[in-house]
């Protein structure tokens, strides 16, 4: 799948675990296709690794999803993982959301051929 707002740049640890760095700035109109490719990855990786879990505690995956509004405002931002979405606050200007995914190297690998780096 290929993403046009995320465009993710990667990390390998020493230990094998990998992370997934990616943040988008859009205008309000923009904010739902954004959040429907966070929405895409996130959904992706719980349908394929299971429930977020941070590494450290042997699970496969994590994640960590922030946002900004105007003037670097904080945002209320959550991934409501029974219903498979994000909510964000609503902000009369553009929205900054960065999201990180973390994961094992079987994550790593699998998060590459599923999300291809766009030329």
């Amino acid at each position: 799948m290929l993403l046009e707002y995320l465009l993710f740049e990667s990390t390998d640890e020493e230990s094998g675990a990998c992370s997934f760095d990616a943040m988008a700035s859009v205008l309000p109109a923009r904010v739902p296709e954004l959040l429907r490719e966070v929405e895409a990855v996130l959904n992706w990786a719980c349908r394929e690794f299971g429930e977020p879990s941070a590494v450290q505690e042997n699970g496969e995956w994590d994640f960590e999803l922030q946002a900004v509004g105007e003037h670097d405002a904080p945002l209320k931002i959550a991934y409501d993982l029974a219903r498979q979405r994000v909510d964000v606050a609503q902000s009369p200007g553009r929205v900054t959301i960065a999201l990180t995914v973390t994961g094992s190297p079987a994550f790593g690998t699998a998060f590459r051929d599923h999300f291809p780096e766009s030329d």
